[in-house]
C-alpha cells in the first residue's frame, strides 16, 4: 500500500514537472497558437460605407466614364461588355438600372437603344468630388509616398501600385497623368523582369511616423521622439471574450518592442513576437492611409512580397480581432481598422479628405433601393423611405 502510495506521488511530480517546463518554454518563446472563432459585430455591420464598398466601386467607376463624355452620357453598348473589367457580376445595364438615383436611363437617338446620363444629384456630387482631390491633391498622393515608403526598396510595381489607387483616394488614370512624376515627386524605375515600379525617396533628415508613434508622442506629450514600446489601442467586441492564457499572451505581446512600417526589418527573426508585432503595425498603418481604413482583403495580397508580409500574414487579422475586424459581406471578406471608427478624437489618424464624398455616392445607392421599392409598390416615395 505504501509503496502504491510512494509511485502515485512520483508520477504526480513527474507530471507537475513537465507542465512547468513547458509553460516555461511558452513564456520564453511568448507564443500562444490564437484560434478563435469570428463573432459578428453590429457595429461595423452598420456602417453604410462598409456594407456598400463593394459596389461602390463600380459605380464609380461608371460614373467616371460617363462624366469624362463630351455629351455626358453614353449607350449602353460602350460598357455593356465591360463586367469584368468594371467587376460588376451579371450585366453592366442591369447594374446601371440598380442605382437610379446615380444613373438616368433614356432612350437615345439611333435605334431606340438605352442611354445613361448622371442624375443631376450624382453630377454634382461629382463637381464637389473634382473641387476636393484639387484642394486635398498633395494630403491624398502623400499617402501613396507613404505606401511606398514602407516596402523592401521603397518601390512598388506599377501594377501593384494601380490596384491600390481606390483605397488610397487616387484617380483611375492618375499612373497615365501623375504630376509627381513628371516633377519628379515620383521616379518610374525598373523592377527587373521587363518590369517597372514607382519609386519614392526620403531625405536623410526626414521623420516619418507611422499612426500608433505619433499616437503615444500625442499621449505622451512627446514632440520629437516616440517611446520604443508602443502598445496597440485595443477595441473588444461587445460579448467578445478572450480565454485567459491569451489574455496573458496580449498583455506580454503589447510590451513587445515597436518597429515601424517605415524602418528595415531584414534582421528580424520571423518567428519571433516582435515580427509579429511589426506585421500587424504594417498592416494598421495601411489601413489607416485608406479612405474608409478598409479593404477587401485578397486585395492586399500583391503587397505581401513588397512589405516584407508571411505567407500566412491573414492570420494576423484573426489573431488580433481588437486591433481589426473582418467584415463578412457578398462571400467576400473585408478588413476594417477598429481604431479608425471608435477611438473618436484620440486616435492620430486623419480622416481621408474623399470619405465625406464616397459617403454622398453611399447616400444616393440607398436612395435608389428606396426608389426601386416605390416602383414596386402602390406606396409614394415619402411613405416607403
Amino acid at each position: 500500500m505504501l509503496l502504491l502510495l510512494v509511485n502515485r506521488r512520483f508520477r504526480e511530480l513527474v507530471l507537475c514537472y513537465h507542465k512547468n517546463l513547458a509553460f516555461s518554454r511558452t513564456q520564453k518563446s511568448n507564443y500562444v497558437d490564437v484560434k478563435m472563432k469570428w463573432m459578428k459585430d453590429p457595429l461595423y455591420d452598420s456602417v453604410n460605407i462598409l456594407l456598400k464598398s463593394k459596389e461602390l466601386r463600380p459605380l464609380i467607376s461608371l460614373k467616371n466614364i460617363i462624366s469624362k463624355e463630351p455629351t455626358g452620357c453614353i449607350p449602353i453598348s460602350a460598357v455593356s461588355k465591360q463586367n469584368r473589367i468594371l467587376e460588376v457580376s451579371g450585366k453592366v445595364a442591369g447594374f446601371l438600372r440598380r442605382y437610379p438615383a446615380v444613373f438616368e436611363e433614356f432612350t437615345g437617338p439611333k435605334y431606340n437603344l438605352p442611354w445613361f446620363k448622371l442624375t443631376q444629384e450624382a453630377a454634382d456630387l461629382h463637381h464637389r468630388e473634382c473641387k476636393v482631390y484639387a484642394a486635398h491633391r498633395s494630403e491624398i498622393v502623400d499617402r501613396l509616398r507613404r505606401l511606398i515608403l514602407m516596402s523592401r526598396e521603397r518601390s512598388l510595381p506599377l501594377r501593384t501600385v494601380q490596384g491600390m489607387l481606390w483605397y488610397l483616394g487616387l484617380p483611375e488614370d492618375y499612373l497615365k497623368n501623375s504630376e509627381e512624376i513628371s516633377k519628379g515627386y515620383f521616379q518610374i524605375v525598373d523592377m527587373g523582369d521587363g518590369e517597372q515600379g514607382l519609386s519614392a525617396s526620403i531625405c536623410s533628415n526626414e521623420q516619418v511616423f507611422s499612426v500608433l508613434q505619433r499616437n503615444a508622442m500625442k499621449s505622451n506629450g512627446i514632440l520629437h521622439s516616440p517611446p520604443s514600446v508602443i502598445e496597440f489601442p485595443l477595441f473588444p467586441s461587445k460579448g467578445f471574450r478572450l480565454k485567459r492564457k491569451i489574455e496573458l499572451w496580449l498583455e506580454e505581446f503589447q510590451k513587445v518592442e515597436y518597429v515601424s512600417p517605415y524602418e528595415t526589418f531584414s534582421s528580424l527573426d520571423p518567428n519571433s513576437d516582435i515580427s509579429e508585432k511589426r506585421v500587424a503595425g504594417v498592416l494598421h498603418e495601411l489601413l489607416s492611409l485608406f479612405v474608409d481604413n478598409s479593404a477587401e482583403r485578397r486585395r492586399l495580397l500583391c503587397l505581401k512580397k513588397h512589405l516584407g508580409l508571411p505567407q500566412k500574414f491573414h492570420m494576423v487579422f484573426e489573431r488580433h480581432p481588437h486591433i481589426f475586424y473582418l467584415l463578412l459581406k457578398s462571400k467576400t471578406c473585408f478588413v476594417v481598422l477598429k481604431e479608425a471608427y471608435c477611438a473618436g478624437s484620440e486616435t492620430a489618424i486623419e480622416r481621408h479628405p474623399l470619405l465625406g464624398v464616397r459617403e454622398g455616392y453611399v447616400r444616393l445607392m440607398i436612395e435608389s433601393e428606396a426608389i426601386l421599392r416605390s416602383r414596386r409598390s402602390t406606396k409614394p416615395l415619402e411613405e416607403i423611405s
